[in-house]
This record gives C-alpha cells, structure tokens and sequence, in this order.
C-alpha cells in the first residue's frame, strides 16, 4: 500500500487539502482555529509527507504550525508543481485540484524533508498560539463591556480592547513578541500617528551626521526613548532571522558590507515604520 502523503493548496483566506491515495479532500480557514482543526485530523494519519506549496508567504506560518506539531512538513516549489501538472495533462486549475496535484506530486518525486530551524518553528508557530489568545480576549472582553452596568467600567473595557486590539496587530508581524508589543504601546503611544521619519527620530534610530564647515564626520542615532529602542533591537534579533522581509532586508546589508551593528540598527528602523504603518492602518501583517 502507497504512503500517505498529504497536498496542501494554501490561499489568502483558506487552505484546501488533499491526502493521496485516499482522495480524502476537505477544507479550512487559515487562522489559528483553521490550523488546530487541520493539525488534528492530520496527525492520526501518520503520513509520510505533508506538503506545503510556496505562495509568497502565506505558506510561512502554516508551516511553522504543522511542523511545530511533529509533522514532516515540505515546503514544494510551485513551478516544479506546475511542470509536473502539465505533464500529467491536467489543465483545469482550482485550488481542491491544485492540492490533490501537490500530494501527487511529492509522492512521485520522494523530496526530501528539510525540518525548518527550530528557533523559526517555535517563534511562528507561538506568534499563531499568541494571536489566538487575544483575538479571544478581545472577544471575551467585548461580551463583557456590553453587560457593564456604568459608563466607567465600559470606559475601562474600552480601553482595554483597544490595547489588547494594538497587541494583536503589532504580534502578527513575524519577530515581535509579548515584550515588544507591550513595551511600545507603554512607552511609545504615538505609534501610528506619525510619519516614518518622526517615529524614528521618537525611538532615537532616525541617522544624524556631526558636521562643521566642509567637515562631514559619521552618522550616528542616538537620543529618543531607550527603552522602546532597546525593545526594537530585541525583536530585529529575532526579525532577522524569522522575518522574511526583514531577514531579506538585513542579509542585502551585510553583502553589501554594512557593518552588523549598522544593519542591525537599520533592521530594527525598517521594523519600527512597518508596525507604524500597521497601527495607522489597522490592517495586520502581510507577507504578500
């Protein structure tokens, strides 16, 4: 009897799978609940692969879950799998196909698994365990403020949503944890409110140059909130390695030449603006 290998077409909103030979073929949201469901009904089956198709970054944090749950997780290139599509004749293209084409595929082909970093694995797949948590505080928190007898005590409900609401959005970005995210809307309540440049210069990343006459010496950054900083350059640490952006974004820097303490700043400035832009927006991370 064939191996289980299992075939998973990931989409903005949902993922469709397909576990071959079987022809089982279901689906569910991408969203933590979405995961938990998958990952339950996955690991019974015992399968000798699960893979996972490339898709500019929605596939990262799926991943990260599956394999965080023990399971061989391959991340499959997606025009090795339309080569493979098309000398099959299959021409008809829906995403329940795309994940049935997917499993036969690695089941054809044997590629090896290649076990994601651990420090990666667990960074993702605690960012889904977390958000989780406070889409579920924010709900629970929700019910609560409407059966508040006094406007104060719903002022104070209301408060709290709106942090747990910045919490959220700021921990969907792969890199910034509990620490970061609470930190920064402690100690730097204007995020979301100024320009890249301001928030910068707040955080005391924005570059200066000492200068006199025709004298132009480095630049430094330097002043501004330290503790929001030091949070920051906390969360690059992370960023640069779990961040497909931001690792991107540093690992251009240092092949350039950029000392690492100079493309670890700049990580952590290019971190600051995209949580500043995620708060003004109010629209939560994206890979693509």
């Amino acid at each position: 009897m064939d191996a289980t290998v299992v075939g998973i077409d990931v989409s903005k909103d949902r993922l469709d799978v397909h576990v071959h030979p079987g022809g089982e073929a279901f689906a569910v949201t991408r969203n933590g609940e979405g995961l938990d469901a998958l990952i339950a009904r996955l690991v019974p089956l015992k399968a000798r692969a699960v893979a996972v198709e490339a898709t500019g970054g929605f596939e990262t944090v799926v991943a990260a879950s599956l394999a965080g749950s023990g399971l061989p997780v391959i991340v499959v290139n997606p025009a090795q799998v339309r080569a493979f599509a098309r000398a099959l004749g299959q021409r008809a293209k829906t995403d329940p196909i795309d994940a049935a084409v997917i499993a036969r595929f690695v089941a054809a082909t044997h590629p090896a698994i290649r076990p994601l970093p651990d420090a990666e694995t667990r960074v993702l797949a605690d960012l889904v365990t977390r958000r989780r948590q406070i889409v579920q505080m924010i709900v629970a928190e929700r019910q609560r403020e409407r059966q508040m007898p006094s406007a104060h005590l719903r002022k104070s409900a209301a408060r709290l949503i709106k942090a747990l609401e910045k919490e959220d959005l700021l921990k969907s970005v792969p890199g910034v944890g509990d620490v970061t995210a609470r930190t920064l809307i402690a100690e730097m309540p204007e995020l979301g409110r100024l320009s890249r440049r301001q928030i910068a210069s707040l955080a005391g990343l924005a570059p200066w140059t000492r200068q006199s006459g025709k004298w132009r010496g480095r630049s430094f950054t330097g002043g501004g909130r330290s503790s929001g900083r030091s949070a920051l350059f906390m969360a690059a640490l992370v960023a640069k390695r779990c961040n497909p952006l931001l690792k991107t974004f540093h690992q251009h820097l240092i092949a350039a030449g950029k000392p690492k303490m100079v493309a670890l700043i700049a990580t952590a400035r290019k971190l600051l603006t995209i949580l500043n832009a995620i708060l003004r927006d109010k629209r939560p991370w994206q890979t693509a």
